[in-house]
């Protein structure tokens, strides 16, 4: 099977693509995957992500710890929030059922998938090395924002993608030469260009910048990946 990449704006729109006999890198930077693959640098047991708050809870009477937001902020009740700081230092060894408004669905959306991976700019290197190893082709599901997409996942395929295609890999979809060419053309900007999003600026209502710099950082965590083995997310 030639090696090709592809790229999803939305969960919206996955039932476009066939996942089967191919990797699915799903990727929300602001903030779902970005805190997961935190939690994973900080040794986090496992990362359980649900689509609803009430499973979420379920699993937290079993003894896990329950993260997730809605509309950006943290669920009343829940021991974590969405942001990249509330698993610094506190999840070693635990076990986290996370809930969110857009990554967790498009993570339910990719299960077809041969695999299932966690995309971040904070791990991007170590992503790009495991799959020019696995030798598959490649979806980037992006979860966009309430089935629209945005900025900042776009440009996290487009730089993922352009280094794919570094190593053999062709784009085979007008969204994935889209996503290449938004990263060429903001490759030094990377930041200043996510921030534009509306996505971002959502946040930033909120006072979290600090949470925003974090998600941009670009190889802040080196080999490592997680990935989604039965309904849970382990470091690999």
């Amino acid at each position: 099977m030639p090696l090709t990449i592809e790229v999803c704006l939305t969960p919206k729109l996955i039932n476009q693509h066939v996942l089967q006999g191919k990797i699915a890198i799903v990727v929300d930077i602001f903030r779902a995957s970005s805190c997961i693959i935190t939690a994973l640098s900080e040794n986090s047991a496992a990362i359980y992500p649900v689509r609803t708050v009430d499973e979420c809870l379920k699993l937290g009477s079993q003894g896990m710890l329950t993260a997730g937001e809605r509309g950006g902020i943290k669920i009343e009740g829940f021991d974590l929030g969405n942001s990249p700081f509330d698993y610094l230092g506190k999840v070693s060894g635990k076990e986290i059922a996370i809930s969110t408004t857009n990554g967790t669905i498009a993570l339910d959306k990719s299960k077809s998938a041969d695999q299932v991976i966690i995309g971040s700019f904070l791990n991007i290197t170590a992503t790009l090395e495991y799959l020019i190893d696995q030798n598959l082709p490649v979806v980037i599901h992006c979860a966009g924002w309430r089935g629209v997409p945005n900025i900042e996942d776009t440009l996290y395929a487009g730089a993922l993608g352009h280094q794919l295609n570094d190593h053999g890999y062709l784009a085979i979809n007008d969204t994935a030469k889209m996503a290449i060419d938004l990263y060429h053309q903001n490759m030094n900007s990377l930041l200043q260009t996510a921030l534009k999003s509306d996505h971002a600026k959502r946040l930033r209502k909120f006072g979290i910048n600090k949470d925003l710099d974090f998600c941009l950082q670009v190889n802040k965590y080196q080999n490592l990946n997680g990935k989604l083995k039965g309904s849970k997310i382990v470091k690999i």
